[in-house]
């Protein structure tokens, strides 16, 4: 009877020394880390660059003024077509001033003297007529006398100098009269367009400014009729449905490009569009971003490959959204790049083995910045950390979210 009271107390005591390790193993056993798991999964993975970009025209034409004078009113309005050799508008030459009593006067001298200058090189050219006739009928009797050998050679030709040079000296005086009749039109333009002009019987005419291609028109600069210079820019053409996409792209960007890298255009209200580079500038500029940081951009031209008619409504300066394409491959293993995080320069992760953190080292691929592919160290379905922190420790418990 003694012995049965002794078992029992033993039991109870057994059992409440291991309740109470049990309570204080509980109580002093941390807490699991809350985590966020992802799989591992297959699929698809594009490594790209977006930027924001707008489309414009490929060849713009700038039509300018080809005199100084008064432009009429252009009749166009922005996008309006145009065919090569269209007439746009016209402007009326700058008109010739009205000459004052000793303008006139000093015009009228100018006359009188390119007239008499005019009839002195008639004379002169009467004289070098007559001695050019006179050398050659000279060289003509020479040379029939040579012949029967009653002149010498240096005889004859002297003779043939002498009418080369009065030949010359002809057609010298014929120049000298055009040029003094071109001077006496000029000093009798002057005068009969000034008293036209006086009058108001000048007959105006108009220089007309036409298309130099077929397209639309862009921009108008000068709309409104006025004064214009030669040379100032009065409205631009070029054809809406040769359109380029050019993106600033940041020159660290810029050096991943080349020509004829695909590009996936979104973002400008209609369906995505395929395009490719064509040129990636080779000098970059400086801008300011919205947060006011300086920083280094170039430019890259994208060409539309899509059809026409996907991006009819697309028009010159409209926003888009370009996409380039680095890299893609279709069915590569890959983990949320979150996930990943060196040590000693080995990329490992934290796999989700049984309710604990177990460390992984992993041999990585590339990466888009949320994905990254996984070469080894992992299978298909393994649950990894998505944001591994500083109390994660290998081994430790954890419990998903």
């Amino acid at each position: 009877m003694v012995v049965k009271r002794f078992s029992a107390k033993w039991v109870f005591w057994v059992v409440f020394v291991a309740l109470a390790l049990g309570a204080l193993f509980v109580t002093l056993r941390p807490d699991p880390v809350w985590v966020d798991l992802a799989p591992a999964t297959r699929g698809a993975l594009v490594v790209s660059i977006t930027e924001e970009g707008k489309t414009r025209v490929k060849d713009r034409y700038l039509v300018s003024s080809p005199v100084s004078g008064y432009l009429h009113r252009l009749s166009l309005e922005v996008g309006d077509p145009v065919a090569p050799g269209q007439l746009l508008t016209e402007v009326d030459p700058m008109p010739a001033s009205v000459l004052d009593a000793r303008s006139r006067a000093e015009a009228e001298a100018r006359i009188g003297a390119a007239s008499s200058a005019l009839n002195s090189v008639r004379q002169k050219v009467t004289a070098a007529e007559a001695e050019a006739s006179l050398a050659q009928k000279e060289l003509v009797r020479l040379r029939a006398l040579s012949d029967s050998r009653f002149v010498s050679e240096d005889r004859l030709q002297q003779a043939e100098a002498a009418d080369a040079r009065a030949q010359a000296n002809l057609r010298s005086a014929r120049f000298d009269e055009e040029v003094m009749a071109h001077e006496l039109k000029a000093a009798r333009t002057r005068l009969e367009v000034s008293a036209a002009r006086s009058s108001g019987n000048g007959e105006v005419e108009r220089v007309p400014v036409k298309s130099p291609v077929a397209g639309a028109v862009l921009n108008l600069v000068r709309e409104s009729e006025g004064v214009i210079q030669a040379g100032e820019a009065i409205l631009e053409v070029g054809d809406p449905g040769a359109l380029e996409v050019v993106v600033d792209v940041l020159s660290f960007d810029a050096v991943k490009l080349a020509s004829g890298i695909r590009v996936h255009l979104n973002g400008w209200g209609g369906p995505t569009l395929e395009a490719t580079v064509r040129r990636v500038e080779p000098v970059g500029f400086e801008d300011i971003s919205a947060l006011g940081v300086e920083e280094q951009r170039v430019q890259v031209v994208a060409d539309i490959v899509s059809p026409p008619e996907d991006w009819q409504t697309l028009g010159d300066g409209y926003r888009v959204d370009a996409t380039f394409v680095l890299w893609e491959a279709e069915d590569m293993l890959r983990v949320p790049a979150s996930a990943i995080f060196q040590e000693s320069g080995q990329d490992q992760v934290f796999r989700a083995i049984e309710g604990r953190a177990e460390r992984t080292a992993v041999a990585t691929g590339r990466s888009n910045g949320l994905d990254t592919v996984i070469l080894d160290g992992l299978a298909e379905g393994d649950r990894v950390v998505r944001h591994p922190d500083s109390q994660l420790k290998d081994g430790a418990r954890i419990q998903e979210r």
